[in-house]
């Protein structure tokens, strides 16, 4: 392999995982200033993309091409820059208002639209027996139906804690609802454990490759 441009990469590769790998010896120098370039790169790549795909292309441009309608970001951006000052914070709360509720609308609308709908219409298509060919694939069809029914209606029922009164005794929530509480309860530390195994498997994945990729470096320079 010829000294160029890749090999160096190679090498500054190397060197970087091997000092992140430092971290099992404790909270050393080497992997504090490797996190500081790591931060101090996200940062950077942040601030470049927001001067040129949102600054330039989204406010300086249509600016200079003489749109009015830029001058509304432009004023709150303004007026959101106040914030830096005690004495004009005040200026800033219409921007800061119109930030938070736009976040919040996005948020909530993501939410509903995207995750409960979307929920609702994937519940629903098990049960959709018109879709499926009659025979054992309808009634396995149906089971798994009923299966994710039961399972989103415990959940659902795990996060109710209304209880009535009874004179003399505490107040207890009805049978029915416990016991599709326990059900709920169940099907939580699935999701949850299967998610964890996500989690562990993603990391050993990405253990497995900086490990082939310091052995397979070693291996070509040791050739």
């Amino acid at each position: 392999m010829s000294f160029n441009t890749e090999v160096i990469w190679v090498v500054i590769s190397f060197i970087l995982t091997l000092v992140v790998f430092s971290f099992l010896l404790g909270d050393i120098p080497f992997f504090r200033f490797v996190s500081a370039v790591l931060i101090g790169m996200t940062a950077g790549y942040m601030t470049i993309v927001i001067i040129y795909q949102v600054l330039i292309a989204r406010l300086a441009v249509p600016l200079l091409q003489g749109s009015r309608v830029a001058l509304i970001p432009l004023l709150l951006s303004g007026m959101l820059l106040m914030k830096l000052s005690p004495r004009l914070s005040r200026l800033g709360n219409p921007s800061m208002a119109l930030l938070v509720g736009v976040g919040a609308a996005v948020a909530v609308g993501g939410a509903v639209l995207g995750t409960l709908f979307g929920q609702v219409k994937g519940a629903l298509v098990f049960v959709d027996l018109a879709r499926a060919q009659k025979g054992p694939t309808s009634l396995l069809l149906l089971v798994e139906g009923i299966f994710f029914l039961l399972g989103t209606l415990a959940t659902l029922f795990y996060f109710h804690f209304s209880a009535r009164k009874v004179k003399g005794k505490e107040p207890q929530a009805h049978w029915s609802i416990r016991l599709l509480s326990s059900v709920g309860r169940v099907f939580i530390a699935i999701t949850l454990g299967a998610v964890f195994a996500g989690v562990i498997t993603a990391g050993l994945t990405a253990l497995v490759e900086r490990a082939d990729f310091l052995l397979g470096t070693l291996l070509f320079w040791v050739r």
